[in-house]
């Protein structure tokens, strides 16, 4: 799989661009402020309908203008795809091969992203918000099941937190109600336990490849879910199901009083372990962001695994982030593998090494040049330094 061409109108610094893409790595070289993170950010919308910077698509459209559209050719193993987003200020219109598809989550899936910024070293040492984000965008990705529990379960939840309310501030006192709310979260609950822990025992032997590569042998990487439920690994969609049930039943008191839900998926966490030691913990920042770069990379082999094509890389400057030798296992790992879009303000020497007949862009003031005296000179800039951080 690959994104052949992109179109794009009125989307950010853009108010119009065509661009024809490498199947290969495609460099986006420019200054800060200049529209590169904006040309990758739109690739991620075509591909999710969402941006990973902003939950306000409003912030997509141009300055001045009412609507931006978004639109590209994927070449996938069953031939060429269409795809199409309007973005407007009431909401979001999807279509594949020109065919509008009635719910978002029926276009999802059509072009299979990762994006690796440097936010995503927070995966490992930031807060479980962000490691349940990451389950939910990379999983919802690769499994429609996946994506429509997770969507009811969020529809249930905020059903049942405002019943909670309800009951704590005297408005409502029908408790039946509130255990028929209670059972269809626990049973949604159960369903997306089980997924989870099965998409992660993937990804980890996957990840511990990799992580075995990068330490050489030193340090071996281990996944481990938390949950309220007990044992959660061990369990059966229903078994699941009922001991989520069980919290619901014993604490009715006490959430109510809180008037929220105080157990459930929407609070569970992964661990990430290196030789059975909590990294998040014990682990140094460079420990920190190997496990990082393993899981991310991880999840190229789990998609083609599981999709049968590979996905497509979004590397947003964080090869600065990176020292040498971790860019080296990164360049290395997706050469001639994935096609992949990379944006930075200059390349490393280690990268220059690596990186094989890119394509090459600038961006200037929402403007895409690929000039061949331009690419020369940024590329390989006379004097150059590595850049790579230790």
């Amino acid at each position: 799989m690959y994104l052949k061409n992109l179109q794009l109108h009125h989307f950010r610094n853009y108010a119009d661009a065509d661009v024809e893409f490498s199947p290969s790595i495609n460099v986006l070289i420019g200054e800060n402020a200049q529209g590169k993170t904006n040309l990758l950010e739109s690739i991620y919308v075509l591909a999710m309908t969402r941006s990973h910077r902003t939950n306000n698509d409003k912030e997509l459209i141009e300055f001045s203008q009412d609507a931006s559209q978004v639109s590209g050719v994927v070449e996938r193993q069953l031939g060429p795809l269409k795809l199409e987003l309007d973005i407007g200020k009431r909401g979001k219109k999807a279509k594949a091969n020109h065919i509008e598809k009635a719910r978002l989550s029926e276009y999802l899936g059509q072009l299979n992203v990762i994006l690796f910024a440097p936010e995503d070293l927070a995966l490992v040492k930031g807060a479980p918000t962000v490691r349940r984000r990451f389950i939910d965008m990379e999983f919802g990705q690769i499994s429609p099941k996946y994506l429509h529990d997770l969507t009811q379960y969020r529809s249930i939840l905020k059903q049942r937190n405002r019943y909670l309310k309800q009951l704590q501030t005297k408005e409502a006192d029908d408790k039946v109600y509130l255990d028929v709310l209670s059972e269809q979260l626990a049973a949604v609950g159960g369903a997306i336990i089980t997924q989870r822990i099965k998409f992660l025992s993937e990804l980890e032997k996957y990840a511990q490849q990799l992580h075995q590569s990068i330490t050489q042998g030193r340090e071996r990487l281990t996944f481990e879910y938390e949950s309220a439920v007990k044992n959660a690994d061990e369990l059966s969609e229903i078994e699941a199901a009922q001991a989520l049930m069980d919290l619901y039943t014993r604490n009715q008191q006490k959430e109510i009083f809180q008037g929220t839900t105080l157990y459930g998926i929407h609070r569970d966490d992964v661990r990430f372990l290196l030789n059975g030691k909590n990294v998040q913990t014990y682990g140094s920042q460079g420990q920190q962001r190997t496990t990082a770069l393993s899981v991310k990379l991880a999840e190229i082999d789990l998609m083609k695994n599981q999709t049968g094509e590979y996905p497509i890389l979004l590397l947003d400057d964080v090869l600065s982030e990176l020292d040498g030798t971790r860019q080296t296992h990164l360049l290395k790992t997706i050469q001639d593998k994935v096609q992949t879009f990379l944006t930075t303000p200059g390349l490393s020497d280690v990268a220059r090494n690596l990186i094989h007949e890119p394509k090459i862009f600038y961006i200037q003031d929402g403007k895409i040049s690929t000039d061949s005296a331009l690419k020369t000179e940024i590329f390989y800039p006379k004097n150059s330094t590595d850049t790579s951080k230790e």
